[in-house]
């Protein structure tokens, strides 16, 4: 496994840098405006990513939550328990899942409620012929006409979040690979090196797929919305409410000199 920890490294130095963990929250914005820069100007070619059916669209985006979780808790569950095996405090740490599950959860039916709200059925893609008898998007499609409304980009807000979200809680990687994996055997270590790879090439997914978003969907506007709802709720975490007592808090280490190194 001398690979894998020189995979690690080579990504924990990249995540050290200040320059990087500073100004990776604030790359989705503009990656959304050239983007629609772009689609507006039609010049970007069609390529396999423009069509939903891709298979990290199927397969990865569409469930992004799952993958999100899925990597997330045990790498969560490992790191932090080298730095206290304390039930409260692992506790507060899986905390954090659930309460990003909630924002994920009430923002995404939030734009479903707002897209049935303000949509309506048409005969055409030109949206001039309305079909008043089918109000809801899935009985519209069915029979095969246009559900047209605001449709604010769950892409652009579920890729921003999940990667913010990730990567917060990827930070303890970094003081650990710097003082050592103390009191972590073999395999745990092994699992952890593992899960942190993956984690990170899911983050690489994550803004690719958001840069196709950005290039091939949705309008300027829509992106924008889910793109800066990705953006408050990671801020609103992670810079406000987990720096208070009354919260899961940050993930370690979150003492003063350390936290100005990982924020």
């Amino acid at each position: 496994m001398a690979a894998v920890d020189v995979i690690v490294d080579k990504l924990v130095s990249v995540w050290r840098r200040p320059a990087v963990r500073q100004n990776f929250p604030w790359i989705f914005l503009p990656i959304s405006l050239v983007g629609s820069v772009l689609k507006a100007l039609d010049v970007v070619p069609e390529t396999y990513f423009s069509s939903s059916r891709n298979v990290l669209n199927v397969y990865f985006v569409k469930v992004s939550w799952g993958w999100t979780l899925l990597l997330l808790t045990p790498f969560l569950l490992l790191s932090n328990s080298s730095f206290s095996r304390n039930a409260s405090f692992l506790g507060r740490r899986l905390l954090s899942l659930v309460v990003a599950t909630a924002i994920w959860y009430i923002t995404t039916e939030t734009f479903f409620y707002i897209e049935d709200m303000t949509s309506s059925c048409y005969e055409t893609g030109t949206s001039d012929v309305t079909k008043e008898e089918f109000t809801s998007k899935a009985t519209c499609r069915s029979t095969g006409f246009h559900w047209r409304g605001r449709d604010i980009s769950g892409h652009s807000f579920i890729l921003a979040y999940s990667a913010l979200f990730i990567v917060e809680e990827m930070a303890p990687m970094a003081y650990l690979k710097t003082v050592g994996l103390q009191g972590q055997s073999a395999l745990p270590r092994m699992v952890l090196n593992l899960l942190y790879v993956a984690l990170n090439l899911i983050v690489i997914i994550w803004v690719w797929m958001f840069a196709c978003t950005s290039v091939y969907f949705h309008n300027l506007s829509d992106k924008l919305v889910g793109t800066s709802c990705g953006l408050l709720g990671w801020y609103l975490t992670y810079r406000v409410w987990y720096r208070k007592p009354l919260s899961p808090g940050l993930p370690p280490p979150c003492h003063p000199k350390e936290d100005k190194l990982y924020a």
